[in-house]
């Protein structure tokens, strides 16, 4: 294994995270916070680092093997997380080292669990630094499930090579590109969206951080009651509006700039995502009528918003749908494995491997009423390769599986069922907020004990790295290849 070019490739993503984190120190020293301090020291020790480690790699640029893809995907999610939780733990906040790495991890993968209290009174940086490791996560996730996981054949991915991508050897030169245009277009919708809370009400601090942990569907927030401390029907719908952006698919808008806006809207999955929004809003505001609770357009805002947010795996809370009763937990619950597109910041198994997964149970029960009949599986009018169907199959089994394992090792933990369950759940679809009076929309992770919060961490990154990419780490043959 040739570790330089990985060196090179951490050391420069480190550097631009202490590079960063000049950001909230500028906000700190603004509102007058000693806690710019802090920041400041961390950041002149993490680009120190980042520096070190380019400087040491000699700057080189090689293609990447599949090992080394493999191996630098890890990497770097888990040593962002360790220098990203310096100023969190280094700050007034007293968080301690598991706590700190917690904060950090959800951050980077965009899950939206957290363990501070009291977020109202929070410092501008903590609150500005939370919103930005979301933002550089979610961007992470969209250029990572265009760039290397379609190379890694990881979960059907490959359906999604862009032309770029059909040998390791090209993807240092044309992912860059691709990967610009990319950029590009998240910040513009970062953008969009933090002018549409300020116009709508939000104070422009708020509406910065928000739209960052917007559209990387992360779901951290300035307030303890999320966007629900706002009440407005207007910051709700914008809410939604840009949550559901970000969970469609990124390389789909870059086709669009380029002239084939048509791709985005006749694509498969997207309309899949939309139709499965509609309707699950529509029976969820059905069921708040019902119990009588709220009634139209409130119950359907509410609807929509926890349905998206859900399913999104962006968190955002506005009511306790645990109230909703069992019928709506189990939706809720359900929801948390689905996600959004493929190629999004989105998390869960994704729409497309479940469109999979259907094709499959429709050609075998076509099979065994009509076996001599030749059936053509296709997405997006596209034959679709048997291959595809192997990876999605792994895929989902071994996510299924990891889910059930996380559970029950959070059960010996002395967790409840309920909390055990959707903790699991929320952690590996990197969704934040579970279900139960712990852990809930209105919970937090803070009561969990150390042993269930590094549970959990290793659960998120886990669930935001595809799982087999971290399952092929510890196979004997990765490092003897």
């Amino acid at each position: 294994m040739k570790f330089r070019t990985l060196l090179t490739v951490i050391g420069a993503l480190v550097a631009t995270l202490g590079c960063a984190m000049l950001l909230p120190a500028i906000a700190d020293a603004v509102s007058g916070h000693e806690d710019w301090r802090i920041f400041v020291a961390a950041s002149l020790v993490t680009t120190l680092v980042g520096a070190g480690l380019w400087a040491s790699s000699s700057g080189a640029i090689h293609a990447l093997t599949l090992r080394q893809a493999f191996l630098l995907t890890a990497m770097i999610w888990v040593v962002l997380t360790i220098f990203g939780a310096l100023p969190l733990y280094w700050s007034e906040l007293n968080l301690s080292l598991t706590d700190a790495i917690f904060e950090a991890m959800s951050g980077i993968t965009t899950t939206g669990a957290t363990v501070i209290v009291g977020l109202d009174n929070a410092p501008p940086g903590v609150l500005l630094w939370r919103g930005i490791l979301q933002w550089m996560g979610g961007l992470g996730i969209v250029v990572m499930a265009i760039a290397v996981l379609p190379m890694l054949q990881v979960g059907g991915m490959q359906m999604f090579r862009a032309e770029a991508f059909e040998t390791p050897d090209k993807i240092l030169p044309r992912a860059a590109a691709i990967a610009g245009g990319m950029t590009s277009i998240y910040c513009v919708l970062t953008l969009a969206c933090a002018a549409s809370y300020w116009v709508a009400g939000m104070g422009l601090f708020d509406a910065l951080v928000h739209s960052m942990t917007t559209v990387a569907t992360g779901g951290f927030s300035t307030r303890d009651l999320s966007i629900e401390s706002f009440d407005s029907a207007a910051i709700d719908y914008i809410a939604v509006t840009f949550m559901m952006l970000g969970a469609l698919p990124f390389v789909l808008y870059l086709a669009a700039v380029r002239g084939h806006p048509g791709r985005l809207f006749m694509d498969s999955q997207v309309r899949v995502f939309v139709f499965l929004v509609i309707g699950v809003t529509l029976a969820m505001a059905f069921v708040q009528t019902r119990i009588d609770l709220y009634h139209g357009e409130e119950a359907f805002r509410h609807a929509i918003f926890s349905v998206v947010s859900v399913m999104t795996g962006t968190g955002y809370a506005t009511v306790d749908y645990g109230a909703w009763g069992p019928a709506a937990v189990s939706t809720f619950f359900v929801l948390t494995f689905v996600g959004g597109c493929t190629g999004s910041t989105s998390c869960g198994i994704k729409v497309f491997r479940f469109q999979v997964l259907a094709r499959d149970l429709y050609q075998h029960v076509r099979l065994i009423l009509s076996p001599s009949r030749v059936y053509v599986k296709r997405y997006n009018g596209r034959p679709m390769p048997e291959s595809i169907s192997t990876s999605v199959q792994s895929f989902v089994f071994l996510y299924i599986l990891s889910f059930f394992v996380l559970a029950v090792l959070l059960a010996l933990t002395g967790l409840d069922p309920v909390t055990a369950f959707s903790g699991a759940a929320t952690a590996i679809s990197n969704v934040g907020p579970g279900l139960g009076d712990i852990i809930g929309p209105s919970g937090n992770f803070q009561p969990l004990s150390d042993v269930a919060k590094w549970l959990l961490i290793i659960g998120m990154l886990v669930g935001r790295l595809e799982i087999l990419i971290v399952l092929v780490l510890f196979t004997p043959r990765f490092w003897r290849g």
